[in-house]
């Protein structure tokens, strides 16, 4: 999916370090750094709440940004990004540069569709994503919204695997093996093992047993 960069503005920090990243966030910024593109990464720091923003909306690691940084203009792409555990406030964002004819590595989303026109699933089956995601080597500009998965026609016991669907174009999975995406497993089908005598519950008979042939002891 093509898609416009996102405008996102920045100013240069002087200092980097865990002291100097505590000065930016003490006075409400978000401590970034900005790698790759062959040139020496760079410090930089965000808007508090407009970063806050872009993560919560969704998709910021496959969203491509061009980000002003004191007029400078980039294009990047997060990579990175790191939440405080107690607030869920950002506390750094680590992003790409993007360069003419790169390929960067993403996690694609798995989409299921049309599990109602599954045969499998109509007879009680049910769907098993073993894969939520696929790792991807993509074009930044054509980064796929997802990998579509459609069940119509599968039956109890069948796979889907890589092979099986279609990607995008110039997009390619990092596991070169045919992996499996989706299953259909069945419901209720394997009857119960009637349960065996519990050993200590037979025991005592064959003592019986053996004590009855023996003579009676005078």
């Amino acid at each position: 999916m093509s898609q416009a960069a996102k405008q996102i503005e920045a100013t240069v920090r002087a200092n980097s370090g865990k002291g100097a990243a505590r000065a930016v966030r003490r006075a409400g910024r978000v401590p970034a750094v900005i790698y790759g593109g062959g040139a020496q990464p760079e410090a930089i720091s965000l808007d508090f709440n407009a970063t806050k923003k872009l993560i919560f909306a969704g998709h910021f690691l496959t969203t491509i940004f061009e980000l002003s940084v004191d007029g400078k203009k980039t294009r990047v792409i997060p990579r990175d990004y790191q939440l405080d555990p107690v607030r869920d406030q950002p506390l750094h964002v680590d992003f790409l540069r993007i360069t003419a004819g790169q390929k960067i590595r993403v996690d694609v989303p798995v989409h299921v569709i049309n599990q109602a026109a599954s045969p499998g699933v109509k007879r009680g089956g049910a769907v098993n994503i073993v894969l939520h995601s696929v790792e991807m080597m993509v074009p930044p500009d054509s980064i796929p919204d997802g990998v579509t998965v459609d069940l119509t026609g599968v039956e109890i016991g069948k796979s889907i695997h890589i092979s099986h669907v279609k990607l995008p174009p110039n997009c390619t999975p990092v596991d070169k093996t045919d992996f499996t995406l989706v299953t259909i497993v069945g419901k209720g089908q394997k009857d119960e093992e009637p349960a065996a005598a519990p050993a200590a519950a037979t025991a005592p008979a064959g003592d019986a047993a053996k004590k009855a042939a023996e003579p009676a002891k005078k």
